[in-house]
């Protein structure tokens, strides 16, 4: 296997092939020391904006994608993409869906586009989107991820971004079924696409803000734009008002810092049931970053099962 670069300096010099070298680790060796070093770097560096982009299929997300990374480019801002996509039944690989709808142009080294399957996870993410997004983050000044397709199990990408945009389209019900939709209390924007339709995209935001109402908690409630991908009217100012919603300071510390934990405690729930990751979530505070968290005590925990069962 050809080697990963050693810190972040040899990332970024290294370009896109460095950065898919890395992310393929992910998949297939994450316990890589090289690796985890670099998750454990990026982790503590300061990083650019991540975006979690969620909605049913056919909102118009991969649109809005493209749309989003014209004008970011045309703004001088470099761009990282996580297309989460359903998986091949047969071979468990994504299928590419949203990844042949995103163009880009391959001699930019200011876009980069990555497809992961969702394999069998129902939270609309795959499990290695955190640290993808991690060591995206510390290379691009925006990373956009990509959802499969919104549905009440779909919440996950609260906990992998900075801040969450949920894309909802004219006729997609009154406010009843949004809040049905489990969603409400998800997002801090929500933008109507397909704002070309005129007054079906003006009621459907209507529609939205009387879902948020009724799903109101404390703090101030999400915002609603109206935009289209398609003539490129109100995408500059969607932009904007993330970048204005985007967690700062202390804020934003304590928030990556919550979604570090929240995602370590997920990948040692999956390795060892809900009765391991209880005795073993309470260390992870002995380690400086989730990565050499989940790194150590998985490690350690494999051994002490193995060494216990010799004894059966």
């Amino acid at each position: 296997m050809t080697r990963l670069p050693t810190d972040l300096a040899a990332l970024r010099a290294g370009g896109k092939a460095a950065l898919a070298r890395c992310l393929s680790a992910l998949e297939t060796d994450a316990a890589d020391p090289t690796l985890i070093g670099l998750l454990d770097a990026a982790f503590e560096a300061p990083g650019g904006l991540v975006l979690g982009l969620t909605g049913p299929p056919g909102v118009g997300k991969s649109t809005l994608t493209n749309a989003m990374i014209a004008r970011l480019r045309a703004r001088g801002l470099s761009v990282g993409v996580i297309a989460v996509d359903p998986s091949s039944r047969k071979t468990g690989g994504a299928l590419l869906g949203d990844r042949t709808r995103i163009e880009t142009d391959p001699e930019d080294m200011g876009v980069f586009v990555r497809s992961m399957a969702a394999r069998k996870r129902l939270g609309g993410l795959a499990d290695l989107t955190y640290p993808a997004a991690i060591l995206m983050r510390a290379l691009f000044d925006w990373v956009i991820v990509e959802t499969v397709g919104v549905g009440q199990s779909e919440t996950e990408i609260a906990d992998c971004a900075d801040l969450v945009v949920f894309c909802a389209q004219p006729g997609s019900g009154d406010a009843l079924q949004f809040m049905k939709a489990g969603v409400m209390e998800m997002p801090d924007v929500v933008l109507v696409t397909k704002g070309d339709m005129g007054a079906p995209a003006r009621r459907a935001a209507a529609d939205v803000r009387g879902a948020l109402s009724l799903a109101a908690e404390e703090g101030e409630p999400a915002a609603v734009a109206i935009l289209s991908s398609a003539t490129g009217e109100g995408v500059e100012e969607a932009l904007d008002l993330i970048a204005a919603r985007a967690p700062r300071g202390g804020v934003g510390e304590a928030r990556h810092r919550a979604r570090a934990r929240a995602w370590a405690e997920s990948r040692l729930v999956e390795s060892f049931g809900a009765v391991g990751a209880a005795v073993l979530a309470p260390r992870i505070d002995r380690y400086p970053t989730p990565f050499s968290a989940v790194s150590a005590l998985t490690e350690s925990a494999r051994t002490a099962v193995h060494e216990s069962l010799k004894n059966i």
